[in-house]
C-alpha cells in the first residue's frame, strides 16, 4: 500500500506537499479529515469553525481524486476509515495535543514542520546559547534577519536601522474617522461556503456543538488562490501606507493598514518567506518605505516565528504559569461576547468587532481585551483558551505564548520585560475611542473614572512587591505614592468586581 501524506486542517498550502528526501511524493495519495470533535472540545466563534471547514473543502476540491476526505467524529476513527492500518506520514503538527496523537498512532511517521522559517532544532541552538539570560525577541528578530540575510545591505541592516518602531507609533491623525487606505482585499462566498453553513447551522440545531460570535460572509482567504490574492493586495496597494499608525485604532476603520494574513498563514495557505521577501521586494524596487517594510517583516519575522519556536521551547507546562496568581473566572459577558452590555467604549467597540468578525489587529488585542483582563486578574489560563477559540487566526501555538507570555505576564518574565497594561491616557492618545465615552480617561474615582485608568493603579498596587525589582517599572510605581485617593481608587475597583465596566 502507497504511504498517504495526512494533511491536517492548518497544512493546507502546497509546502505541504513539495516532494522532497524529507517529504511525501508528489503523487502521494492525501488524506484530510474533517472531526466533530475538535469544535466540540472547544466552543469556537462560528466565524472560525467556518474559515477552517470551508478552506479544507476548498483544498479537497483543489486535490481532487487525489485526496481521501473523511467527515466523522474523531481523527481516530477518521485515519483507520482513510487507510485502515496503512502507513502515513504527517508534517509535525502545530499543537502539542495534536503532536501527542499522532505519536501514538501505529504507522504514522512525523516529518519535521514546514510552514515557519526555522527548524526547531536551529531555534533551541540560538536559544540555549542564552542560557542565562533572557530571550529576547529583538536579538532573535536580528538573528533571523541575518541568517536569512532579510532586509540586509551587506552585514548591515537595510535602511540603516534595525528598528524602525520610533516612526510606527503614530497617533490617528487628528480629527480622522478612518486612514483613508485602500480597501483589504475581500473573498467572495461560493458554493462550498454554502455547504458549510449549512451543515454548521445543522450541527448546533441538533445539538451536536455550541458556538459564539456571528458569522457573517466569509472576510478572509479559504483557498491558496485567494490567500495569493490577499497577499499580493497588501503588498500592491496597502504595505506602503502599514508603518506609522500600526499602534493606532480608530472607531470607524478597524482594519485600517492591516494586512488581514494571519489567518491565511496560520491555516498554511501562505509560506511567511514569500511574504517577507515580497515585502522586500516593495522596499527595493521603491513601492513602499522602509519603516513599513521593516514593521511587516518584524511582525512575521520577527513576532510570528519568535512565538512558533517557544511554544516547543518552553514545553506543555508552560501553559500553567500563574506568576501573578490570577484565578479569576471569565465573566459571562466576556465569554459570550456581550458588547452591549459594556459601557466603556473601547472595550464595547472591540468586543463587538471579535463578536462580528473574529478579528481585531494586536493593539485591540493587547493594550484593550489583554490588559482588561490582566486589570482585573481573570485566570490567564481561562484567557488563553478565550483568545483560542474567539479569534480566526487563533491556534494553541499562537495564543499560549502571546497570551501566557506577553498579555498576562504570567510567566513573570520570561517572555517580555514587563506587564502590557496602560491607563486609560494610552487609548486616549492612540485612539479615537475615548470621544463620547460615558468615562474620561484622566478620572480615577467616582461615576466618570476610567476602568482602565483605576483598574491600572489598582494592578500596580496589588502586584506592587512584585513589580518592585523591575527597572522599567520603577516610575509607574513611584507614581502609587502620589495618589492621593488611593484608598477611595481601591474601594471602588473592589466593588466592582467582575461587573461589565
Amino acid at each position: 500500500m502507497a504511504t498517504a501524506d495526512w494533511l491536517f486542517g492548518d497544512q493546507l498550502g502546497p509546502h505541504f506537499l513539495t516532494a522532497g528526501a524529507e517529504g511525501p511524493a508528489r503523487d502521494a495519495p492525501v488524506v484530510m479529515i474533517e472531526a466533530r470533535s475538535v469544535f466540540r472540545r472547544r466552543r469556537f466563534h462560528r466565524a472560525k469553525a467556518h474559515l477552517i471547514l470551508s478552506a479544507m473543502r476548498h483544498r479537497a476540491a483543489e486535490l481532487g481524486d487525489r485526496v481521501r476526505y473523511i467527515r466523522c467524529d474523531t481523527y481516530r476513527e477518521g485515519l483507520l476509515a482513510a487507510v485502515g492500518e496503512g502507513p502515513v506520514t504527517v508534517h509535525h503538527p502545530t499543537s502539542h495535543a495534536a503532536l501527542r496523537l499522532v505519536r501514538s498512532l501505529d504507522g504514522v511517521t512525523v516529518l519535521p514542520a514546514r510552514g515557519f522559517l526555522l527548524p526547531h532544532a536551529d531555534f533551541r541552538a540560538w536559544a540555549d546559547g542564552h542560557e542565562g539570560r533572557s530571550l529576547r525577541q529583538e536579538d532573535f528578530y536580528r538573528w533571523v534577519r541575518r541568517g536569512r540575510h532579510l532586509l540586509m545591505d551587506g552585514d548591515a541592516p537595510a535602511g540603516g536601522r534595525w528598528n524602525h518602531d520610533h516612526d510606527n507609533r503614530e497617533p490617528p491623525p487628528r480629527g480622522a474617522r478612518t486612514l483613508g487606505a485602500p480597501a483589504p482585499y475581500r473573498p467572495r462566498e461560493n458554493t462550498v461556503d454554502e455547504e458549510v453553513r449549512h451543515d454548521l447551522d445543522r450541527w448546533e440545531r441538533d445539538g451536536l456543538v455550541a458556538f459564539v460570535g456571528r458569522d457573517g460572509p466569509r472576510r478572509f482567504p479559504a483557498s491558496r488562490r485567494e490567500a495569493l490574492a490577499a497577499l499580493r493586495r497588501f503588498l500592491e496597494h496597502r504595505l506602503a501606507g502599514f508603518g506609522p499608525h500600526e499602534d493606532a485604532m480608530l472607531d470607524a476603520d478597524p482594519v485600517m493598514s492591516h494586512s488581514l494574513l494571519s489567518s491565511s498563514l496560520n491555516l498554511g495557505l501562505l509560506h511567511p518567506a514569500e511574504c517577507v521577501e515580497g515585502a522586500e521586494d516593495a522596499w527595493r524596487s521603491g513601492r513602499a518605505p522602509i519603516n513599513s517594510v521593516e514593521g511587516f517583516v518584524r511582525q512575521i519575522a520577527g513576532w510570528r516565528e519568535y512565538v512558533w519556536q517557544l511554544y516547543w521551547y518552553f514545553g506543555d507546562d508552560y501553559r500553567r504559569s500563574n506568576a501573578l496568581h490570577h484565578h479569576a473566572p471569565l465573566p459571562d459577558w466576556f465569554l459570550e461576547l456581550d458588547a452591549d452590555a459594556v459601557t466603556a467604549r473601547c472595550l464595547a467597540t472591540t468586543l463587538a468587532q471579535v463578536r462580528d468578525t473574529g478579528w481585531t489587529h494586536h493593539i485591540p488585542r493587547l493594550m484593550l481585551l489583554g490588559s482588561h483582563a490582566l486589570q482585573r486578574g481573570f485566570d490567564p489560563r481561562a484567557v488563553t483558551d478565550w483568545f483560542h477559540r474567539s479569534f480566526v487566526d487563533g491556534y494553541d501555538w499562537v495564543m499560549l505564548p502571546n497570551v501566557v507570555g506577553m498579555s498576562q505576564y504570567a510567566d513573570g518574565g520570561r517572555m517580555t520585560t514587563k506587564p502590557y497594561t496602560s491607563a486609560g491616557a494610552y487609548v486616549n492618545r492612540m485612539s479615537d475611542l475615548c470621544c463620547g465615552c460615558a468615562y474620561r480617561p484622566t478620572e480615577r474615582v467616582g461615576e466618570r473614572a476610567c476602568p482602565y485608568t483605576a483598574g491600572y493603579w489598582a494592578f500596580l498596587h496589588r502586584h506592587r512587591s512584585r513589580l518592585a525589582g523591575n527597572g522599567r517599572m520603577t516610575q509607574a510605581l513611584r507614581g502609587l505614592d502620589r495618589l492621593g485617593d488611593l484608598d477611595e481608587l481601591l474601594h471602588q475597583e473592589r466593588d466592582r468586581g467582575q461587573d461589565p465596566p
